[in-house]
């Protein structure tokens, strides 16, 4: 689609802009790619394009988006005060884009003909803002108000990211400048599922590369632990994914968690969570090594139990293979468990959605995720296409979940989107009272900094006092990764001084 931004007066050059715009672009009208055309036409025509114009009054500050499909076009406005024009520079960027987003959202949901259920929202965590504005004094009322008035989310989803919201301040309540959150890394996995991105390597295809890498993470948490205790620094919670860890031994699961006992400050940690993931790779010998290290929580993630759609996405396991290994994963770590299911899965209807819930709860694990399918680059799903779930299908099995999972006791704790989403929806994290995974509240609402060792890890460095974030990556392969030992070490060097300037200011109240 093609997109002008037609004034002059705009704060720095129009391009700025673009981010913003290309973001409501996406999620209005997620098959249209944006162009930018140099010369401005005389008039639209048949074509379908968006102009985009800034007018500065003495009072007022006005942002107009006009969105044209073939022979229909709708215009949204929004207005500011002209003196915000003034304020820094980042303040004046935040101001603008906010009014561009919100004038794109009215005119292309007119155009729709329709609302979408997060509204304007375009990031994929939209509980921040109830969260901080909770944080600032608003009650949970306003803060639901708030995102249903000014940014049009619909009221089910305004009430459920409050809901969240609320999860994520009791977490924060507990947190301290002298913890970090801890991510380990495992890019294995026993077989590519057809709806992934994430970097992970089918271990029959690299093989070779698992020893060598179990070593190399060993010697990266080694490093890493002698930096915090130098520090005085402490890990609060852990969580290990992939990939699939459990793709490894039971002998190399020992041998790196038995590294993480030794080196790393894990004295105050409240909980360590694995992802085994995959049903076959759960064995009695290794959830005996993970029970040994006094892991808290696994994950066992079936993301459907229809035999069908598990051959559909490429699985190499049965629906009752996922109910031996969770008699396995009860036996080691009773209710403490962990299931994923995906909603929008080719090959799945709303029946057998519903009969997954039903076959799930009835296993009765501490945490449900329900994702919805999303749609990513270099997913085999995405490059080979296929029938996929209507939005209004996707829909129904969000709302059964909620319905069947309030019921059983379940609560919503943690919330987040992606881009490429079905029907522009949300995952979410449920979980029976007292078993919050502190974890995932603590990474998606970046509450706190996390330190992450391994392949394709992300450290994350939060500061707290101006929301400032700071992102040091791990190679993504892990081939890259066991060449790259001087930029590993000095980016844990860098994270640890990070994380000890902090902790030695005064606490910031919130």
């Amino acid at each position: 689609m093609k997109i002008w931004f037609t004034e002059h007066n705009w704060p720095w050059c129009p391009e700025r802009y673009r981010f913003p715009t290309e973001q409501m672009l996406l999620t209005l009208f997620p098959g249209e790619k944006p162009e930018y055309p140099e010369e401005l036409p005389k008039e639209l025509g048949g074509e379908r394009g968006v102009m985009i114009a800034l007018s500065r009054g003495a009072v007022k500050t006005s942002v107009s988006v006009l969105v044209k499909l073939e022979d229909q076009y709708r215009n949204g406005v929004v207005r500011f005060p002209s003196d915000k024009l003034d304020e820094p520079d980042e303040a004046v960027y935040h101001t603008v884009s906010h009014a561009l987003k919100q004038a794109f959202y009215k005119a292309g949901a007119a155009l729709l003909g329709y609302e979408l259920p997060w509204g304007s929202l375009t990031g994929v965590r939209p509980v921040k803002l109830p969260t901080r504005a909770m944080l600032a004094g608003k009650t949970a009322r306003q803060a639901e108000q708030e995102l249903r008035e000014v940014y049009r989310v619909s009221p089910p989803r305004a009430a459920l990211a409050v809901e969240c919201a609320q999860a994520a301040l009791d977490v924060d309540r507990g947190l301290d400048g002298d913890g970090m959150a801890l991510y380990i890394g495992v890019p294995f996995c026993p077989t590519r599922c057809a709806y992934c991105s994430f970097i992970s390597a089918d271990v029959k295809r690299s093989l070779a590369l698992v020893e060598p890498y179990v070593d190399g993470l060993c010697r990266e948490i080694e490093l890493a632990g002698s930096l915090l205790r130098e520090q005085g620094l402490h890990i609060g919670c852990a969580y290990m994914g992939g990939g699939t860890p459990t793709t490894l031994s039971a002998e190399q699961l020992d041998r790196v968690l038995t590294a993480v006992e030794r080196f790393l400050p894990m004295e105050r940690c409240s909980e360590f969570t694995v992802e085994a993931g995959r049903p076959d790779t759960i064995t009695a010998d290794k959830l005996e090594t993970l029970k040994a290290h006094r892991i808290h929580r696994i994950s066992v993630n079936p993301q459907t139990m229809e035999d069908d759609v598990l051959r559909a996405m490429g699985r190499a396991h049965t629906a009752g293979q996922i109910v031996d290994a969770m008699e396995l994963a009860r036996r080691h770590f009773g209710g403490m468990v962990n299931m994923d299911l995906i909603a929008g899965l080719p090959a799945d209807t709303l029946e057998g959605f519903g009969r997954t819930l039903d076959r799930v709860l009835e296993m009765d694990p501490a945490n449900i995720t329900v994702h919805t399918l999303a749609l990513k680059k270099g997913a085999r799903l995405t490059e080979e296409g296929g029938e996929l779930c209507a939005p209004e299908t996707v829909e129904g099995m969000l709302a059964l979940a909620s319905d069947r999972l309030r019921g059983a006791g379940y609560a919503p704790y943690y919330l987040y989107r992606q881009k490429y989403m079905s029907g522009s929806f949300e995952n979410v994290g449920w979980c029976r009272p007292g078993t919050v995974c502190a974890y995932n509240i603590v990474m998606m609402e970046e509450l706190q900094s996390v330190l992450s060792l391994g392949a394709g890890g992300v450290t994350k460095l939060v500061d707290p006092s101006n929301r400032k974030i700071i992102r040091l990556n791990n190679p993504k392969y892990a081939k890259e990764y066991l060449e790259s030992w001087d930029k590993i070490a000095a980016d844990k060097r860098a994270a640890a001084q990070f994380q000890a300037e902090l902790s030695q200011r005064a606490p910031i109240e919130n």
